[in-house]
């Protein structure tokens, strides 16, 4: 029986390239000479400090910009807030959204079944898993949760035939 899942996965080595990218031209910007701009990805979570939060903001424009080029969605990062750091800095942690969690994975469910498919939807952990009797119909569950309105990218893969 064919099937496939539908998970949220970010490439962490591509995301890692783009945050010693963004560590090079920190370096290099006339705007941040004598700054104590810093980036650092942690276990999945990117942490930023800088002089005031302009500083936190272009360094966070930079990852986007590098995330971009690297063909990394944007819309996976979860910004934190700004918090006052050591030495009159700030600080801004951002976690990488990673999986398909609880309450995405239940609207998956729930607009396969309001669509009367032929498919079935199962949650297995942090990934959905659709199975069908037939390929097309697996493709027309595709493209409707590509419609959908997801807070982060989703993926397919592992698909059987």
């Amino acid at each position: 029986m064919p099937s496939f899942d539908i998970v949220c996965e970010i490439d962490l080595q591509e995301m890692d390239n783009a945050v010693n990218q963004v560590k090079k031209e920190i370096t290099t910007r006339y705007d941040f000479k004598n700054s104590k701009a810093s980036i650092v990805l942690e276990d999945g979570v990117v942490k930023l400090t800088g002089d005031n939060v302009n500083n936190l903001n272009t360094v966070a424009e930079l990852l986007r910009a590098k995330m971009v080029r690297r063909k990394l969605v944007p819309t996976s990062l979860e910004y934190g807030d700004v918090e006052n750091a050591t030495g009159d800095t700030k600080r801004q942690s951002i976690s990488i959204k990673q999986g398909v969690d609880q309450e995405l994975a239940k609207k998956i469910v729930k607009l396969i079944k309001q669509e009367k498919m032929k498919v079935q939807a199962a949650i297995q952990g942090d990934q959905v898993r659709i199975t069908g009797k037939k390929r097309d119909d697996l493709q027309e569950a595709m493209a409707l949760v590509r419609t959908m309105d997801a807070d982060r990218p989703l993926n397919f893969t592992n698909f059987r035939d």
